[in-house]
Order: structure tokens, then sequence, then C-alpha cells
């Protein structure tokens, strides 16, 4: 299977479930993902984000990727214990991974160990980065700024020599 490169944009954080939430989405399609598939995908949100755990900033992040084909991907990030990410991922559209049928609107949790597929990863390097730079490393923990801070790339970048 061929690497292609597929675009990469960043949405405005929202706030669900008592966490900040930062938004990624990736797809090959330059009109952007489609709004009923945005909108199913963070409508599930609060089933997949872990509850605050009273001493960690209560931020997440979250990638939304519209396949080439059927499938769509919501895979979140929750800052947690201080240092660790937690991670929960949900799927529409991919019979394969259980889902009722291919419509990329009918979101249901993936029971995988997966963390993401390599058009999904490139903001988790940024994201740990970020965490550290705002959140770990200065005396008082800078929320705002993480939130603020987000990989500005508009692709999802290829392989490295």
């Amino acid at each position: 299977m061929a690497f292609a490169e597929k675009l990469l944009s960043v949405a405005p954080p929202v706030e669900v479930a008592g966490r900040h939430v930062k938004r990624y989405h990736v797809t090959a399609d330059p009109s952007g993902i489609a709004p009923e598939v945005r909108e199913a995908a963070y409508a599930l949100l609060p089933e997949l984000l872990p509850e605050p755990d009273g001493t960690t900033p209560p931020a997440s992040f979250s990638v939304l990727h519209r396949g080439g084909d059927s499938g769509a991907y919501l895979n979140t990030y929750s800052w947690v214990w201080d240092n660790v990410l937690h991670c929960s991922i949900a799927v529409a559209g991919q019979p394969v991974l259980g889902c009722p049928d291919r419509d990329p609107t009918r979101f249901v949790r993936l029971e995988r160990p997966w963390i993401g597929c390599v058009w999904e990863l490139p903001p988790l390097a940024h994201e740990r980065d970020a965490w550290v730079r705002h959140v770990l490393a200065p005396d008082r923990p800078d929320l705002d700024g993480y939130l603020a801070d987000s990989l500005r790339s508009p692709r999802t970048g290829g392989t490295r020599a």
C-alpha cells in the first residue's frame, strides 16, 4: 500500500464533559470533513473522555479522520495522572471493525488496543511537546497556553529520510 499525503486542519477547542478538547481534522478532501460526520463524531465525545482526575489540568485532544472509503475515525487522547495519555477511539462506516453499516455518521466505540494510523499520529508528537512546554515545565501549569498551542501543519507529513 502506497502512502498518500492527507490534509490536516485545526478546529477551535471545545469544552465537553468537564474537559477542554483541542480538535484536529484529517482528510484527503480539500473541502474538509462533511458537517454531518463532524456532528456525529463530536456527539460521541462525552463517552470517549475520562472524568477529570482533579489534579491534572482537564485537557484532551482529538483527531477526526475521514478515510478515503466509507470510514470515519475519532481518536481521543486525554491527559491523566499528570503525564499519561488515555486513548479512546470510535469508528463509523467500517463493518469489519464492528460498525453496523457503511454510514460514516454511525459511530461505535472501537474495542481494540489501537492508538491511530499513520495519518492520525502527527498531532501526538506536537501535543506531547506542548504539554511539557505549557503544563509540566513551568512552575504553574498554563492550560490556556496549552490550548492555544496546536500543530499548524497543513499536511499529515510523509516519511523523513
